[in-house]
């Protein structure tokens, strides 16, 4: 099997402990991980911001680049989600393969790979924020508006990693507010989403945040450190590679 490693432009920016230990962790399940060096933004500030048809070109790169794997995976349920399912309607005119492929790391570990044991340890108390994308795009974990069996596929992963204690916030796949541009365009309605949702997180009694997205990570952290709220943040990813 062999996977190209997407790694969106704000991961390799300011986090770019994320995207190594993608590679770790992905490489220490015995899969054959190529980073195309030529890849850069999936496109998705350009349609956040109304001006989806300017990232056409990204588009193509993405394509160009990562359609010869058997599956393309990235540290970010937004950008996976983006490429999935906005990269067909942007380029009509010829067959997207690799936006077909394209899953967030923690689909692949759960519904690909099919991981039952990690040789990892964290022995903190971590609660699960669920992002929008993750949560109703991609099916990372049951939404609550609706009347389904209740699953989790980041809990379950979680789960696997020695000495980790898991919980969940009330209101647990409610926004946190970041969303990109509504950041900026409705400061104050983002910055108060936010302040709710990390206080709901501090009320489980955990050390850490984590998460599928580092955007909302970030956003959330930002509210925190303003705020003077004593909680860290970390990428799933990150708990799931601790150690390797």
């Amino acid at each position: 099997m062999k996977v190209g490693l997407f790694i969106p432009c704000y991961v390799d920016a300011l986090y770019p402990e994320v995207g190594v230990s993608t590679y770790k962790l992905l490489r220490s399940l015995g899969v054959e991980v190529f980073y195309p060096e030529r890849q850069t933004c999936c496109g998705q500030p350009m349609g956040n911001a109304g001006f989806q048809k300017k990232a056409h070109s990204l588009v193509e790169t993405f394509d160009e680049l990562f359609s010869g794997y058997d599956y393309v995976v990235a540290p970010s349920a937004s950008c996976a989600a983006y490429v999935r399912f906005f990269h067909p309607e942007i380029m009509p005119e010829k067959e997207c393969r690799a936006a077909t492929k394209t899953m967030d790391i923690v689909e692949f570990l759960h519904d690909v790979l099919k991981v039952q044991s990690l040789p990892t340890r964290f022995p903190h108390k971590v609660s699960v924020h669920n992002s929008c994308h993750g949560v109703r795009e991609l099916g990372l974990s049951s939404p609550s508006e609706r009347n389904v069996p209740q699953f989790n596929k980041i809990i379950d992963l979680l789960r696997l990693v020695d000495g980790i204690e898991v919980v969940e916030p009330e209101r647990k796949d409610e926004c946190c507010g970041f969303g990109g541009m509504f950041s900026i365009e409705e400061t104050a309605v983002s910055a108060r989403m936010g302040q709710d949702k990390v206080r709901r997180h501090i009320a489980t009694g955990a050390e850490y945040v984590t998460g599928p997205d580092s955007s909302c990570l970030m956003h959330m952290q930002g509210v925190a450190q303003k705020n003077h709220l004593d909680i860290k943040f970390i990428h799933v990813v990150e708990i799931l590679a601790a150690g390797l």
